[in-house]
């Protein structure tokens, strides 16, 4: 059976190896097809695509959009989207540039307490990359300051922390407008990680549908075998496809692995014929 995974951090975003490295992994796991989703930016597409020009893989252009549904952060998936359009790179500079105000800030509030976090630190080599979180946590492991990145979420960086800032707030109406008007179609990434009961999810969706999402992410390395069912029954209620991606990062998420996720994914390619056909 052909196997897939729709859904891949590079450090084009908070992930640890770079598009092409994403890619040779996927080779090397046997992989039919893989889709490129850093939160935010379409920034890794083109690397990944010259890596992958004259080898056995299909890459599709994608992208994870972070948005906010009833004051939570959802994220939500492009798949084939118009990574070169202008317009698009320009709606993202914009949020990146509120992105980066954001951690500029959560800096300056850590040196004044004395820690040793610097943007440079953050970026770790890389000027283009989008800075999360899970970057703060990195460093702060680094440094000494945490012992694992858990801590760090839970001590510091989480919602509520002393050094939490929230970032600056896209609705979804947004978030769906730019994947309507950029990519072939729009899937809500991991739905049970937001914390909803399944009728909030209901009400998600039919939030979601009418504004142009096609489908769910029902395979998740978050999820079991009755959750995974579960959404895809929830799929069929509400009309829509299901896709699968294991949120691969690297070493930022070491238990999760590419293609198998925490070891038992298998996410066929008729999911992705089938998205094809939108």
């Amino acid at each position: 059976m052909d196997l897939i995974d729709l859904h891949l951090h590079s450090n084009a975003s908070d992930g640890s190896l770079s598009p092409s490295e994403v890619a040779a992994e996927a080779i090397k796991a046997g992989l039919k097809a893989i889709a490129l989703t850093d939160h935010d930016t379409v920034d890794g597409i083109p690397e990944i695509l010259e890596y992958t020009k004259d080898k056995d893989i299909e890459v599709i252009p994608g992208i994870e959009l972070s948005c906010y549904y009833q004051k939570r952060e959802i994220h939500i998936l492009g798949f084939f989207v118009d990574y070169q359009n202008e317009k698009l790179k320009n709606e993202l500079d914009y949020f990146k540039k509120q992105r980066e105000d954001r951690n500029i800030k959560m800096v300056e509030l850590m040196q004044k307490d004395g820690l040793d976090i610097t943007m440079e630190k953050l970026l770790h080599g890389n000027p283009d990359s989008v800075i999360t979180r899970a970057h703060f946590a990195r460093v702060m492991v680094e440094e000494g300051i945490c012992k694992d990145k858990d801590t760090a979420f839970r001590k510091y960086i989480g919602v509520g922390c002393k050094y939490y800032l929230p970032k600056p707030q896209v609705t979804c109406e947004h978030a769906m407008d730019i994947l309507s008007r950029y990519s072939k179609c729009s899937f809500l990434a991991h739905p049970l990680l937001y914390h909803f009961g399944y009728k909030q999810i209901d009400e998600l969706l039919d939030y979601l549908k009418p504004l142009g999402l096609k489908g769910i992410e029902a395979y998740h390395s978050s999820n079991n075998a009755y959750e995974s069912d579960k959404l895809r029954s929830m799929a069929l209620h509400h009309d829509l496809l299901i896709s699968g991606g294991t949120d691969f990062h690297g070493v930022v998420k070491p238990n999760i692995k590419m293609g198998v996720g925490r070891g038992n994914m298998k996410i066929p390619y008729t999911i992705l014929e089938k998205i094809k056909s939108v």
